[in-house]
């Protein structure tokens, strides 16, 4: 037993010297950022279940639509409202009870029609 607690405390002795010798992996984490202006003009992609989605441009209600016709819909209201291609941001918007793979189904469906600029609605705890 007593070459067995030695070759443990040398082994102890060891990891305790080459321990600040390894190098430490630095993870460089996404963080959110605030915009300096916000855009004049947003379509506003809100889901209020998996089926279902409604639209909102400048803030003001639009059209309430399966999600199926979504691609459809949004792509000439984000080229209309601003008079060019892909000129005016695509927010999606969702409240904490809706499934998180419906949020991906819809960004994909947007990505397939080619809308650009897509992006999430996120709301900090602080204001």
């Amino acid at each position: 037993m007593v070459p067995f607690i030695d070759v443990m405390l040398v082994l102890l002795i060891i990891f305790m010297v080459s321990a600040p010798l390894l190098p430490t992996g630095v993870v460089d984490l996404p963080s959110v950022g605030k915009a300096r202006k916000a855009p004049e003009k947003v379509v506003e992609v809100v889901l209020e279940d998996g089926d279902r989605v409604r639209l909102r441009v400048n803030q003001k209600d639009v059209d309430t639509l399966a999600v199926s016709d979504l691609a459809a819909r949004v792509k000439p209201l984000q080229d209309e409202a601003a008079g060019g291609p892909n000129a005016v941001p695509v927010i999606i918007s969702a409240s904490k009870d809706v499934r998180y793979d419906a949020v991906v189904h819809v960004m994909d469906i947007l990505q397939k029609a080619g809308v650009a600029r897509v992006g999430l609605s996120v709301r900090t705890n602080g204001g």
